[in-house]
């Protein structure tokens, strides 16, 4: 037989979700019966009438008590395999969530559940009732002559139950798929409090591994490529000096080839200072802030006021947004004729403070460089905040987070 696709696939989803229903009924009725029988057990023992209900109750409550961690694994099986819905283990943490689930929710539902399952039942037996008076002795036939007009409405409403289960079925089921993890699964406060610290070292991972990267980098470039190009400079000065019977357009070629190659280094050397300077590793934040000072085209006054060294991440994130900042100045700041940079920790913050006698107007939600230095702060949970009012100054701010 050929199955129109989606009435298979209508079939197949009513066929899953009864069944998720159906095995709800007995683990939500469970603790509701107990419920009911500690109710009674209570008020046999308010009034006395029978001397073994303090026993019986204790006996009750104690299968409550112990039933719900059974029951909580129970309902996170039968998510996970009927809907295919992963409940994560709640652990220890808020147990009255769950029990309030299996006591008050879980009653409510497996009423529920048990009214979705009765229509279905019922709604089969009557819109089969035809087949059922068939199967009745030929007597009885003979003695009710109008049971075929009798059963025409029944199979209707039969038919009608039968249309109206497959929707009912799909909200109860869409109701407990958002009670359920909610309540039996971890506190979603705690799973969010969770992931940010997951977030966090993850995120403060990624910075050391991009800033080890720079010193590798760094070193490999100094290491390598720069003294090969100080040798070639080397050899090429020598050739220049003791050559001097090359015809003009030798010498020539090797003037030209040496300048080049003195151009070559101090461009990298300018790289590597801006991956990743030596000094800094070195000598600390001072002395790389001031020889960033020194390179400067416009004069720079320079304030460092630190009781200690600094972590390297938080070293390195404070040498580039000077760095940066200072690029900034010098590029877009006009009538800029100075700056100035303090770097000043107040407990465990770091505040570094770049103020430029500009004109001021500078955007920061417009330009690569002031959000780049912006996405670094936050890098290392800082803060950027900048004041650039049209007719100046300019003063940006960062405050760094740095721990003893």
């Amino acid at each position: 037989m050929n199955i129109p696709p989606r009435l298979r696939r209508a079939l197949t989803r009513l066929t899953r979700d009864t069944s998720f229903l159906a095995l709800g009924v007995p683990l939500h009725l469970f603790i509701g019966s107990l419920l009911f029988l500690v109710f009674g057990l209570v008020m046999d023992t308010i009034a006395g009438r029978d001397s073994d209900s303090p026993v019986v109750l204790g006996f009750a409550l104690l299968l409550m008590a112990c039933s719900a961690p059974a029951l909580t694994a129970a309902q996170r099986w039968r998510f996970r395999r009927l809907l295919g819905i992963d409940i994560p283990h709640p652990g220890w943490q808020r147990p009255q969530r769950r029990f309030g689930y299996h006591c008050l929710a879980g009653t409510l539902l497996g009423g529920l559940e048990l009214l979705l399952l009765s229509l279905l039942l019922t709604g089969l037996a009557a819109a089969t009732v035809y087949a059922w008076v068939w199967a009745v002795p030929l007597q009885w036939r003979a003695d009710h002559p109008g049971y075929l007009t009798q059963a025409s409405p029944v199979t209707l409403a039969g038919l009608a139950a039968l249309a109206a289960v497959p929707s009912l079925a799909t909200a109860l089921v869409r109701l407990e798929t958002h009670l359920g993890p909610a309540m039996l699964g971890p506190d979603p406060s705690e799973d969010l409090a969770r992931r940010v610290i997951d977030l966090t070292e993850s995120r403060a991972g990624a910075v050391d591994a991009a800033d080890a990267e720079r010193r590798r980098i760094e070193r490999d470039l100094h290491d390598g490529a720069q003294q090969r190009l100080v040798s070639l400079a080397l050899n090429l000065g020598l050739a220049k000096v003791t050559l001097t019977d090359l015809p003009p357009e030798a010498q020539e070629v090797i003037d030209t080839a040496h300048r080049e190659a003195k151009e070559a280094i101090e461009e990298l050397s300018n790289l590597v200072r801006g991956l990743h300077p030596a000094v800094l590793d070195e000598l600390g934040l001072d002395a790389a802030l001031s020889g960033l000072a020194a390179r400067a085209p416009l004069p720079v006054r320079v304030r460092v006021d630190l009781p200690q060294r600094l972590t390297p991440a938080v070293e390195a994130v404070a040498y580039f947004v000077v760095s940066e900042a200072l690029t900034n100045i010098a590029k877009h700041a006009r009538e800029a004729t100075r700056a100035d940079v303090t770097v000043t920790r107040l407990g465990e913050i770091l505040r570094v403070v770049i103020a430029d006698d500009g004109v001021g107007g500078a955007d920061p939600s417009k330009g690569s460089g002031l959000k780049g230095l912006a996405q670094r702060v936050r890098s290392v949970d800082g803060e950027f905040r900048m004041s650039s009012p049209v007719g100046g100054p300019t003063m940006m701010s960062v405050e760094l987070p740095c721990p003893t």
